[in-house]
Parts: structure tokens; C-alpha cells; sequence
């Protein structure tokens, strides 16, 4: 059965200072931060927080990023960060910080892409679009849930995967540039989409997209064209 999960909107509006506890690499341009929150109130997969930066001359940075964790109540989150070219938050966390420093942090945010483990789920993604969708397979996880879920997941390489090791009979990867051996590359296509579909598990999927712009339209038009309906299709793009 799924599980209720409470958030506290009072706590979510506030401001809290996170301490960085791990900084574990992913790939070579990702890595994830993890982060104790000790009055964190709890999240719904998908969900994401808003981070803040202060430099010493009081310049802030804000940004918004997806939590890449399942919920629990251990007091830590975790996020999965892009290495962007210039990127001034991103740039920080994989240049500058260490275990023990503290940023501020709010949330969680948004619940229109939550995922709280009552339907099927059909999880579309790419790139870093992976991370919010990933947070979702570790909830139905750790949660023993039996409610279908599945996962389609582009990526250039087998390399530039994130989350590799962890993924398992749920994802079918895709890739972009590169691929083992016998594996077509190539984008995503109907031909992956499709076989999904079918499957139809009562009271069909409820789609999740996340990923670029380019790939959300992308993705959200095979999903349209294999017959899910739109109203049961939820986009979280960046860029």
C-alpha cells in the first residue's frame, strides 16, 4: 500500500541552514551532495527545494533543484548536481565545497510532479532529468511498493549514466553517442516508448517527464503518439 507522507508547508516556507555531510561522484560531470537538514519536513518524490548562496560580500545565488533522494526521516537529503560551464552554484558545490560547510536551503517545493507511490508510474527522462525520477525508484523501493513502475532513461554513455550502479531491472537505458557493444545508439524513439504502453496496468500509467526543454517536447510527443493521454502526462523541464 502506498504510504502517506505529511510535508509541512509552515517548515517548507522557511529557511534552514544544511550542513554538507558527503560529496559522492557519479560521473565525470556529475556528483551528489549530501545534506543534514536536521528540521527538514519531509518530501514527496519529485519534489524539489530552492538553495541559497551567500558570498562574504553578501552577493546570493538561488537555485532550484530537484531532490534526488527518497523520503525518510533520517534528517538528510540529497542532491545531484550538473557540472554547468559557468554555472555559479554548480560551479561551487563541485569546485569549492567540502564536508562541513553549510548553505541554506528551502522546501520542499511543488507538488504537481510528486509521485507519492499511488499509481503506476512511467518515469521519462535525461540527461540530470534522471534525479527527481530516480528519487521516485527509490521510494518504490524502500517501500516495497507493488504498484508498476518503470523507467526509460537517455543518457550519452553508459559513462555519462547517472546513477548507474544503482539502476536496475526497472530502467531501459538509451544512448545518445555511445553504447556497449550490440546496443543501437540513437535518441529516443517510439520503439522504446511503445513496448511500455502496452503493458496498460489498471488504471494505465501516469507519465513522467523530466529532462530539457528539447527532450521534454520530445519525449512528451511519443508518449502522445503511443496513445497516453495528455492529461496523464507531467513535465518538469530545465534550460
Amino acid at each position: 500500500m502506498p504510504v502517506r507522507i505529511e510535508v509541512s508547508g509552515q517548515v517548507a516556507a522557511t529557511w534552514q541552514t544544511a550542513t554538507l555531510t558527503e560529496i559522492r561522484r557519479e560521473t565525470p560531470h556529475a556528483s551528489t551532495f549530501r545534506l543534514e537538514v536536521p528540521r527538514w519536513a519531509g518530501h514527496l518524490p519529485g519534489q524539489h527545494l530552492m538553495l541559497r548562496l551567500t558570498a562574504p560580500d553578501g552577493y546570493v545565488a538561488q537555485r532550484h533543484y530537484s531532490i534526488a533522494s527518497a523520503p525518510d526521516d533520517s534528517g538528510h537529503i540529497e542532491l545531484t548536481l550538473d557540472r554547468v560551464p559557468d554555472g555559479e552554484v554548480s560551479g561551487w558545490f563541485h569546485t569549492v565545497a567540502r564536508p562541513g560547510d553549510t548553505i541554506e536551503v528551502r522546501g520542499p517545493l511543488s507538488g504537481f510532479f510528486a509521485w507519492p507511490g499511488d499509481r503506476p508510474a512511467l518515469l521519462l527522462g535525461a540527461g540530470s532529468g534522471i534525479v527527481p525520477l530516480m528519487s521516485m525508484v527509490r521510494h518504490h523501493r524502500r517501500r516495497g511498493l507493488t504498484v508498476p513502475l518503470r523507467m526509460l532513461v537517455s543518457a550519452r554513455s553508459p559513462e555519462e549514466l547517472i546513477y548507474a550502479r544503482e539502476l536496475g531491472a526497472e530502467t531501459t537505458p538509451v544512448y545518445t553517442r555511445g553504447a556497449p557493444a550490440g546496443v543501437p545508439v540513437g535518441r529516443m524513439t517510439a520503439a522504446h516508448v511503445a513496448p511500455l504502453l502496452a503493458e496498460r496496468p489498471t488504471g494505465g500509467w501516469e507519465a513522467y517527464v523530466c529532462g530539457s526543454n528539447g527532450f521534454a517536447e520530445h519525449a512528451s510527443r511519443l508518449l502522445v503518439e503511443a496513445g497516453q493521454p495528455v492529461e496523464h502526462i507531467r513535465i518538469e523541464r530545465f534550460g
